[in-house]
This record gives C-alpha cells, sequence and structure tokens, in this order.
C-alpha cells in the first residue's frame, strides 16, 4: 500500500499481543529510531522501510511497506497489507522477518529482525476489532478502495476496479495489520568520523543489551 502514513500517535496494547509486545519496558533502541522518525519527518520516503519475509521454499521476499505507528507503550511496530497477499502466506509458515530501514536527511540506517504477527478479520476480541477499525479509517479514501480489489498478484482482469464508497465501511475482510516485533536492532549512524555503529539484542527475561561496535 502507498497510502500516506499516519503519525506516532499509538494504539493502546490488546490481548493479541499479551506474549510479545506487551509486557516488556520501552527498549533503548526506540528511542533513537522514533528520534530519526521525527528529524527526517518532511522526507516522505523516511516512512518507506523494506520488509523482507522468508518464502515457503526457504527463499527471501522483499518489498516496500508504509510504517504506520507503534503500538502504544511497546516496541511493536505496524503496517497495514492485504490479507490475501504473500506476506500472510509466508509468515503462517515461517514468522521471521527483517527491516531495513535508512533516513537520508540524517544518514542513519536501522535494521530489525524479529517476529511478524498478522491481525486479521479473523481476530474477535474487542481491541484487536478496534486497532484494525481505527487503522483502516486513518487510510485516504484511495487507499482503502485497494482492498475492494481483486486478489494481489493473481492474473489481471480489467473489470472490478471501479470505485466504492468506502468511506464509512468497517474494515474489510481483505484489510489486514503486520504486526512486528523486534528481537535484534543494529543502527548505523553515518555521520562523523569514525561512524557510529550500536547492536541491540534482546534477552531472554526480554530486557535488553546494548552493545557499540566497530562501523
Amino acid at each position: 500500500m502507498t497510502d500516506s502514513p499516519v503519525g506516532d500517535r499509538g494504539h493502546q496494547p490488546s490481548i493479541f499481543l499479551a506474549n510479545s509486545c506487551l509486557f516488556m519496558s520501552l527498549a533503548p533502541w526506540r528511542s533513537p529510531l522514533a528520534r530519526a522518525l521525527h528529524r527526517n519527518r518532511s522526507r516522505a520516503e523516511s516512512r518507506y522501510p523494506q520488509l523482507a519475509t522468508v518464502r515457503p521454499d526457504g527463499r527471501p521476499a522483499n518489498r516496500t511497506v508504509v510504517f504506520r505507528d507503534f503500538w502504544a507503550d511497546t516496541n511493536c511496530l505496524l503496517f497495514v497489507t492485504d490479507a490475501r497477499s504473500d506476506k500472510l502466506h509466508h509468515i503462517a509458515q515461517h514468522s521471521g522477518a527483517a527491516l531495513c530501514w535508512y533516513f537520508t536527511q540524517t544518514r542513519e540506517q536501522f535494521r530489525l529482525s524479529g517476529e511478524l504477527r498478522a491481525l486479521t478479520a479473523d481476530n474477535k476480541k474487542a481491541a484487536e476489532i478496534q486497532v484494525r477499525y481505527d487503522l483502516w479509517h486513518r487510510l485516504s479514501d484511495n487507499a482503502r478502495q485497494q482492498f475492494a480489489w481483486p486478489s494481489p498478484g493473481q492474473p489481471r482482469v480489467a473489470t472490478s476496479y471501479e470505485p466504492t464508497d468506502l468511506s464509512e465501511s468497517a474494515p474489510l475482510d481483505t484489510f489486514a495489520i503486520l504486526v512486528f516485533d523486534p528481537d535484534t536492532v543494529d543502527h548505523l549512524a553515518l555521520k562523523g568520523t569514525p561512524q557510529n555503529r550500536w547492536q541491540y539484542h534482546r534477552q531472554s527475561d526480554r530486557s535488553w543489551q546494548m552493545l557499540e561496535v566497530n562501523p
């Protein structure tokens, strides 16, 4: 989806994240990433990282995604996608994923790896329904239209692209949220001589270890 991204207001955690995002303190990398987003906010590309998943044959699949928000008071990042897309088939078999994010204004790169989960119409808890509703209605009309199109990646059809008024509709069943829960982060700051680089690793007790390394 190529809609304009939203601000960093955040959403309240739900039971959906109880075993991953919810019960943790904010990671030490979250502040530098939020700061990079703020300092690069005038650059549209600052909201478009690259997300890699694993295909069933073990080969990587990479694409550009739009960062939508942090899940409030957690380390999880939110993206939206079509529930019929290959991404959901990939993470159903292998939830591991990686994100690469470069900020041109401040010349910083963040590489994150961790687990990716999908929040779809099948999630029926109240908080899960609410977060899908909120993100759905924060999309532009044009972005919502894409979820009414034919299945992505299938042979092109000439019809079924007529505009539909979705401004007051509930989220379509094709609308899904990707929740990315990082467990490793590599932050490279290219400004300065020498450059600076930090690595963050989540421990078994869900605390974080930070190590400054050679760039």
